[in-house]
């Protein structure tokens, strides 16, 4: 197991879909491994594996004091809406009021191939969609209400760490989720 770097907005790769997990190797395991030990080092709620750079339909979660994993995950969305404070671990130090459904039915397998079903609600349930949207290329300023997004966005430029991937070459842009948001920003 290695803590890996956590890549940051602005790096291409948290904005492109990953691709499903077809082997359930030992390279899988350490993958899963890997962001578990890198997660709770950051410290953070959830982390899925394009933050560390690796294009797999993968993601870990420590929540409540239940930690696990996700491979390959499907999302069944309550229709009731919740608001809370929501940050991520590409984006130090930024926390936004973010909708989200309340109630989630993930659906996925497990390292080792086998299937398995999360059912979360509040905190949980706001972890697998963050997670999942990372897997779709979706960040989570994404969400944000237009002014919120706009706020966010002058705080990002105004980061220490965003001068640091801006230094580098990498031109960060928004893109407008392709699922459902609830009429929330938009």
């Amino acid at each position: 197991m290695s803590i890996q770097p956590i890549r940051l907005f602005g790096d291409p790769v948290l904005l492109s879909p990953a691709a499903p997990v077809v082997d359930f190797d030992k390279e899988l395991r350490k993958l899963v491994k890997d962001l578990t030990e890198t997660m709770q080092n950051a410290p953070g709620a959830g982390l899925a594996a394009p933050q560390i750079g690796v294009q797999l339909r993968v993601f870990v979660w420590d929540v409540d004091d239940e930690l696990g994993h996700l491979v390959n995950p499907s999302l069944d969305l309550s229709d009731e809406l919740q608001e809370g404070l929501e940050g991520c671990l590409s984006f130090p130090e930024l926390t936004y009021e973010t909708p989200r459904a309340l109630r989630v039915v993930a659906k996925g397998f497990n390292m080792h191939g086998d299937p398995i079903t999360i059912e979360g609600s509040e905190l949980l349930a706001r972890a697998l969609q963050h997670e999942t949207d990372h897997l779709d290329g979706i960040l989570f300023i994404d969400r944000l209400s237009q002014v919120n997004r706009k706020a966010a966005m002058k705080e990002i430029r105004e980061s220490e760490w965003f001068g640091v991937a801006a230094e580098s070459g990498l031109t960060p842009r928004i893109k407008i989720s392709p699922h459902q948001t609830f009429g929330a920003g938009f």
